[in-house]
């Protein structure tokens, strides 16, 4: 999250986008140079992940995509929230899915850093796919306070609707301080509402453990070009740290669990991540 990381667009980002895209989670829009090129080597990588060491990147990171999706529908379909931000959203196009599926009926702000941030909002707006209920705007999860802190974004919003937050494949990439710090940010905004939900993908450390996961885990740290992190042990030291940073509760939700996720739970990846949800 330091300023250099925001003078280019990582490229993860395009290669994760285009993935999206290729699955059927995207729009034309959101498909750029770049990302079709990544994408092809990112593909080799997969099948060399799983050749190595028998795992799906592919499988796990839909199971991520759509396990969040399906909490945080449940969540709108229950009325609990109508506002979103989404923080690394990267090009996911999740805040295109849900805008129409739910039209006005929601507010999804989509964040992140400086470059990528522009890149997302010039595709969007070249597409006519922006205006005031989908927006893009500059955030760094690290700040504190500022234009581009959690808080900023927050303030824009309507402190009488339920509000989500939501982090996918971002936490991994940070410090446990770092993590920490963030969590406490977020628990900290969503006070502010009358419904508050935390999203984001969790993965827990004895289940990366073994030596097709350590495998995995080594290949992946170096296409991402950083080194990866491991918040918890178990779904109870998830949900003891989400009180801890200052929820109300939390629970974690494995893809075996969620009715959208269940048929690709079943290839190995895939059964290794988790939704967690923290609530105010």
């Amino acid at each position: 999250m330091s300023a250099n990381r925001s003078e280019r667009v990582s490229p993860t980002a395009y290669a994760t986008g285009y993935l999206w895209y290729r699955h059927g989670l995207s729009d034309k829009a959101l498909v750029t140079p770049q990302g079709k090129r990544l994408d092809r080597a990112f593909r080799g990588f997969i099948a060399a992940t799983r050749l190595l060491s028998g795992i799906s990147l592919d499988a796990m990171m839909l199971a991520r995509h759509k396990g969040i999706d399906a909490v945080l529908m449940r969540a709108i379909d229950a009325g609990e929230v109508t506002q979103v931000i989404e923080i690394a959203a990267g090009l996911s196009a999740r805040g295109w899915r849900m805008r129409q599926r739910y039209g006005d009926r929601i507010t999804y702000i989509e964040t992140d850093l400086p470059a990528m941030a522009a890149t997302k909002r010039t595709l969007l707006e070249n597409a006519r796919l922006l205006g005031p209920r989908h927006q893009v705007r500059v955030l760094d999860a690290l700040a504190n306070e500022g234009p581009t802190s959690l808080a900023a974004i927050a303030a824009t919003l309507d402190p009488k609707q339920g509000t989500a937050i939501i982090t996918e494949g971002l936490m991994n990439y940070l410090a446990p301080a770092q993590a920490n710090s963030v969590w406490q940010r977020i628990a900290h905004t969503l006070k502010q509402f009358p419904h508050g939900v935390y999203l984001a993908d969790v993965y827990f450390a004895p289940e990366q453990r073994s030596a097709a996961m350590l495998a995995f885990g080594a290949i992946l740290q170096v296409f991402v070009r950083g080194r990866m992190h491991v918040h918890f042990d178990t779904p109870k030291d998830a949900r003891e740290r989400m009180t801890h940073d200052g929820f109300k509760k939390a629970q974690v939700h494995r893809t075996r669990d969620i009715p959208a996720t269940q048929a690709i739970s079943k290839t190995s990846g895939a059964d290794r991540v988790s939704v967690l949800e923290a609530r105010m």
